[in-house]
């Protein structure tokens, strides 16, 4: 059996870095994991090839040469996703999907064979089965949850590594808070499900073997969701194993308690983390009640974040305007907010609310849905209908972006992170690539660009009063760059 692995193509999102991948030459920020995973899973002696459309063009030879095509995608890929299936019926192929999408919109897409829907350590053995009896089911789902001991570590040799900016790797799936507007709990549950400390180690092995040195995301949606674990065994685990490693940074999701856990940071920071993103939401303490997110409450949550940003660890931060609390000072406010804390990465979304969240049950009750869910957090758009009026939450949306990410107010923010962060002592290795990304920041936003007399002012702020951050900073403006892409591309 011959098998095409497609990863339909991203549109232009916050998150796709793609106006900054062009600096280092890059095509996309993270290969598929989940599909990596899956072929793993596959029978040995089935022939494999990845497509992943953000990075190469699905050709009319990978078709031909294929039996069957395992797509998978997320919402946000929906678009992108109607034409490759397409393409695969006209070429005769059997087409399997799986992956969050599938899971909550699979009536909406007629063409496909067959569909292995939730976690496939659960679905994808059935199918495979059935399939050798030649009775394979249209339809394969689980009701429970996986035991991810006993899954594989992924198929890096059909990625070309050198296209992708970072990797991916999972250590948790879940996580035990529950906030109403988000689907992480629907489709993996509450109770963390951990990796053994051996299975990332050993995954980081296959990585560091096939020659990776740069970034790795732990794409567990919080992952401090047991932090026993973390402390006893998976920190432990990459201190040690970091020991005789060159290169291999990390960053990753957590909730915005680990500004209470000085140990848990000390231990994150010499495992080699430096980044972590975390739903802040907002600083509204109505809205984070009405929206179930009570461990954000009754804190100093600009408190918080500096003291994550001191121990080593940037603070990515995602918000939301739009809750039935919000007033039109919330727009405001959350400005004084992401500009006081330094957050640089700030992703601010209009409240949206996912098939199967609770916050889409209630709202489908008062009848206060709009369509569906666009999977783009940064895209101008909502499914529902917000108590302020749509007209007042697009114009206090608009100006919010274009006030975060105008150059002045963007370049601001990366001193007032400079001036908190402490920078961890991790040795990364020269890269060719990085140094030409610092000549071309000079040429497209020191020269031509229109930020370029804020770029030069951090230029020369940080040689002088933060040189050892240098590196970081020209980072900070080759980010804002696409940043404002993308705020140009959906809010103007």
């Amino acid at each position: 059996m011959k098998v095409l692995l497609i990863y339909p193509e991203f549109p232009d999102t916050f998150w796709s870095f793609k106006h900054a991948l062009q600096f280092i030459r890059k095509r996309a920020s993270l290969p598929p994991l989940g599909l990596l995973t899956v072929a793993a899973m596959l029978p040995g002696d089935w022939e494999k090839r990845l497509v992943d459309m953000n990075v190469c063009k699905l050709t009319e030879r990978d078709l031909e040469w294929a039996d069957m095509a395992f797509v998978s995608a997320m919402a946000v890929q929906r678009d992108s996703v109607h034409p490759v299936i397409a393409r695969c019926k006209t070429a005769g192929l059997k087409v399997v999907a799986g992956g969050p999408l599938f899971v909550v919109e699979h009536e909406e897409f007629k063409d496909v064979d067959h569909f292995i829907l939730n976690e496939a350590e659960l679905t994808l053995p059935p199918f495979l089965a059935d399939l050798e009896q030649g009775c394979a089911k249209r339809v394969y789902t689980a009701s429970g949850f996986a035991d991810i001991h006993r899954t594989p570590a992924p198929l890096w040799k059909l990625a070309d590594l050198k296209r992708y900016a970072t990797m991916a790797i999972q250590f948790s799936r879940g996580c035990p808070y529950n906030c109403d507007f988000c689907n992480v709990t629907v489709l993996l549950g509450h109770k963390p499900r951990l990796k053994s400390a051996g299975q990332i180690v050993r995954e980081l092995d296959g990585l560091y073997q096939l020659g990776w040195r740069n970034s790795v995301f732990f794409v567990d949606d919080n992952l401090i969701g047991n932090k026993k674990v973390l402390k006893e065994s998976l920190l432990p685990a990459l201190i040690e194993w970091r020991k005789d490693k060159v290169g291999m940074t990390f960053h990753t999701e957590a909730s915005i308690n680990l500004a209470d856990d000085e140990e848990l940071m000390h231990l994150m920071v010499e495992a080699g983390f430096n980044m972590v993103f975390i739903g802040i939401e907002t600083p509204s303490e109505e809205s984070l009640a009405e929206c179930g997110k009570k461990h954000n409450k009754n804190r100093d949550l600009v408190a918080d974040v500096k003291r994550i940003q001191r121990s080593g660890l940037q603070v990515q931060g995602g918000f939301i305007v739009g809750f039935d609390s919000d007033t039109p000072s919330i727009f405001q406010r959350q400005i004084d907010f992401i500009q006081k804390s330094g957050i640089v990465t700030a992703m601010v979304g209009m409240l949206q609310a996912p098939f199967g969240t609770q916050l889409y049950q209630r709202l489908a009750r008062e009848g206060r849905l709009l369509g569906v869910f666009s999977g783009d957090n940064v895209d101008g758009m909502t499914n529902i209908i917000p108590k302020m009026g749509l007209d007042v939450l697009h114009k206090g949306y608009r100006s919010l972006l274009e006030y975060l990410y105008s150059p002045k107010n963007y370049y601001a923010r990366v001193k007032t992170f400079l001036r908190e962060y402490k920078l961890p002592k991790i040795s990364v290795p020269f890269d060719f690539e990085y140094l030409l990304a610092f000549f071309r920041s000079i040429l497209h936003l020191g020269i031509v660009g229109r930020e370029r007399l804020h770029y030069w002012k951090l230029f020369f702020w940080t040689l002088f009063h933060r040189p050892r951050l240098f590196p970081m900073a020209i980072t900070f403006a080759i980010l804002g760059h696409h940043y404002r892409q993308v705020c140009d591309l959906h809010i103007r």
